[in-house]
């Protein structure tokens, strides 16, 4: 019954993605990020850019109701042009000339696809409006249906990496979780299912990253590992071995220094800083702030890092003082 209740308080507007009214919501910021062309780069100045980053961003600050509208238009009327004939991305590099080049191929093209059509549907009035944004949406939603797994009931991750990764998935469903008609929320209760039998391990009580039979025996490691069992709160997936809350509290009992400590060596993981304020942990995105706000605009301080400082300040979070304990 749980899941069941969760589909029908979406359809009621009540799911992550229901953002404030834009003419009330703090505007986001790129500044330093972007250039005229709308590109968004991954780090301030940077000449690397990563959709995945860019739209991660995009939608964070969406779904913390901030408004998005300049950047994101931009930068889809940037990236359309790019995208691919079988709907999908590269990352891409700025080269001497200044000039946005691809240069690698996306690491995921199940979650990409879903973010970027995720991220049109934030705009209905100008999807409506523009031919162009509506093939490229329908030509993204029948790329991701060709990745679908029949025999598993989950995505792959590209036509050429033929396993399925359990965040690429939760990423899926949080597209497909908003969809206002019946059998749009059937397919995203059935994907819900699908992805608990593939990744929950009932032996070790803990999310699987991959179908890969061999990370099974890797030594756990922050990312992806210990990420991924607190990911499923991001997107408000229903199916938890507890309580979100207690999942919560379990989370950081187990991993919060680790996460606090994590910006002095690798990307500060922003995003679960405002986690920690959804989840009524104020102390815990404070403390995030006090350890990684000096790194602002490095080389360790993402797009996404960037958003989610911004979403903390403005919804009043100040950083933790210098007397209190953030282990």
């Amino acid at each position: 019954m749980m899941i069941k209740r969760f589909f029908m308080s979406c359809a009621l507007g009540m799911c992550l993605g229901q953002a404030a009214a834009s003419g009330a919501a703090p505007v986001l910021d790129l500044t330093g990020y972007t250039d005229t062309g709308g590109a968004i780069t991954v780090l301030h100045g940077g000449d690397s850019a990563d959709p995945y980053f860019a739209m991660q961003a995009l939608l964070l600050a969406y779904d913390n109701g901030m408004n998005i509208a300049a950047p994101s238009e931009k930068f889809v009327n940037w990236l359309l042009p790019h995208q691919k004939p079988d709907g999908t991305f590269d990352r891409f590099c700025r080269n001497a000339a200044k000039k946005w080049i691809s240069c690698k191929t996306a690491d995921a093209d199940d979650s990409l696809l879903a973010m970027w059509m995720r991220l049109i549907d934030t705009m209905p009035d100008k999807l409506s409006n523009n031919p162009a944004w509506q093939k490229s949406r329908s030509i993204a939603q029948a790329s991701l249906a060709h990745l679908f797994q029949p025999s598993l009931g989950i995505y792959m991750v590209s036509p050429v990496v033929l396993h399925g990764l359990f965040m690429d998935n939760l990423e899926v469903w949080s597209l497909k979780v908003l969809g206002r008609q019946p059998a749009q929320r059937a397919e995203a209760e059935k994907l819900a299912s699908a992805i608990h039998a593939t990744f929950w391990n009932p032996v070790d009580k803990r999310y699987l990253v991959s179908t890969q039979l061999e990370q099974r025996s890797r030594k756990p490691a922050f990312y992806p590992d210990h990420v991924a069992q607190i990911f499923p709160l991001l997107v408000d997936f229903p199916l938890l071995p507890a309580t979100a809350r207690q999942h919560y509290r379990d989370w950081m009992r187990l991993h919060r220094s680790e996460w606090l400590a994590h910006g002095k060596a690798d990307y500060p993981w922003g995003v679960l800083a405002v986690l920690a304020l959804r989840q009524n942990d104020k102390a815990s995105a404070s403390c995030w702030l006090r350890e990684a706000a000096p790194m602002r605009h490095s080389a360790r301080w993402a797009v996404t890092d960037e958003t989610a400082y911004q979403v903390l300040v403005a919804k009043g979070v100040g950083a933790a003082g210098a007397g209190t304990n953030c282990k």
